[in-house]
């Protein structure tokens, strides 16, 4: 058995287990196997163990990646940060994107997406921690943003995606709480999101726990960076 596979088995296994222990079904949770800064031959080895979806946060080393494993069929999620002149690329070869938090960004994407594809799955990439080095829109500022967004073609809204600041205990799951309560407030409005991406290797349980539906691990599958 690889190391892939065994560190793959072992996070499906504890996605089952926060699930089961916050009461919601074992399928409710999708894995995002994070890929950045791992060769593709380790992609191909992840997706031999059973692993389709994969994320990716820099543009040129994701389209090298998407070149060279067009045999298989996965689906490529961009949750990177985004410059208006990468929009083009990033409509054009990935399924996600989950790092959007502004209406110029949303609109290069929605004009960019070619006809023939189906429209782009986006999450709104909220600053939840109120982190100054880190990307995302505002709590405040999600509703309208979300609203905007919603009207855009060629695009559909998912929902919310966050990266909160380390914490241990309680306190790693209230960002989380945060961030489902956001969304329950836009689909209150009427906005019918389905998607919390949120929760990484070291906090992936916690987020589970707050209902998050997709979480973006890495490191747990893959092993640590350089």
């Amino acid at each position: 058995m690889t190391a892939i596979l065994s560190n793959l088995q072992a996070v499906k296994l504890a996605i089952v287990r926060a699930a089961r222990e916050a009461g919601r079904s074992e399928d409710a949770v999708q894995l995002l196997a994070v890929s950045k800064t791992f060769a593709a031959e380790a992609v191909r080895e992840a997706y031999h163990a059973g692993q389709l979806a994969f994320g990716e946060n820099y543009l040129q080393e994701a389209l090298d990646k998407i070149e060279a494993l067009r045999d298989l069929p996965l689906e490529w999620h961009f949750i990177g940060p985004i410059q208006s002149n990468k929009t083009r690329p990033i409509a054009e070869n990935f399924a996600w994107v989950h790092s959007v938090d502004r209406l110029k960004i949303a609109g290069r994407l929605a004009a960019q997406r070619p006809p023939h594809l189906p429209p782009l799955n986006i999450c709104l990439q909220v600053n939840v921690s109120g982190e100054e080095s880190k990307s995302g829109v505002a709590p405040e500022a999600v509703a309208q943003l979300a609203r905007a967004v919603a009207r855009l073609p060629q695009l559909r809204l998912r929902g919310l995606m966050a990266i909160p600041a380390p914490a241990t205990g309680l306190q790693q799951r209230a960002p989380f709480a945060r961030m489902r309560e956001l969304l329950e407030d836009l689909n209150r409005q009427g906005l019918q999101l389905d998607t919390l991406s949120m929760g990484m290797s070291h906090d992936f349980a916690a987020a589970i726990l707050e209902g998050a539906t997709i979480v973006r691990i890495g490191t747990a599958i893959f092993g640590s960076r350089n």
